[in-house]
């Protein structure tokens, strides 16, 4: 298991509170890892701040993936998993949005990486990232008019009749 760095995430905490201040909505540390929420319209601001920092140095962008959560006001989400190599840290840095704003800055002005994992993410969910260079599908065809990955389908086909649930245990 990863191991916290405390001095590192107490400064990083520090640092994000006095410069961010009302948009870090919430912090919290989960299954060893420091969690930040922030208000979406200032996340590339965020993320140039933690890549710039000469302490922190959060320098590599590890993950970025969309989220869905059907019942909540700002039901999509991104998430961003990023690695401080010099100081063995890491962080995940959380964004929401809802249906009717369903816009997200884009990373890929700090982090190149980031651009075909925000064409995935908008592939999948239909999170559209402003600013980004080329935002199109990247896995699914073109002509999809919908993302297969929100959870607005069932899960089954509740027409079927050819499937015994009996060995499914139900």
């Amino acid at each position: 298991m990863f191991a916290l760095n405390n001095e590192i995430v107490s400064l990083t905490s520090e640092k994000l509170r006095n410069k961010f201040g009302e948009a870090l909505l919430s912090e919290e540390t989960t299954m060893d890892m420091p969690v930040y929420t922030f208000k979406k319209e200032c996340i590339a601001d965020v993320l140039r701040f933690l890549f710039d920092d000469e302490t922190l140095k959060y320098r590599f962008l590890t993950d970025l993936c969309g989220i869905h959560y059907p019942d909540n006001e700002f039901q999509f989400g991104v998430i961003y998993h990023l690695h401080s190599m010099e100081n063995n840290q890491r962080i995940r840095l959380k964004v929401f949005a809802s249906l009717t704003d369903i816009t997200v800055p884009t990373a890929t002005t700090v982090f190149k990486g980031a651009n075909w994992m925000e064409r995935e993410t908008f592939d999948f969910y239909g999170i559209i990232f402003t600013g980004h260079p080329n935002l199109e599908r990247i896995l699914n065809v073109a002509e999809m008019d919908y993302f297969p990955l929100r959870k607005e389908y069932p899960l089954e086909d509740g027409t079927r009749t050819d499937k015994n649930d009996d060995f499914f245990g139900r």
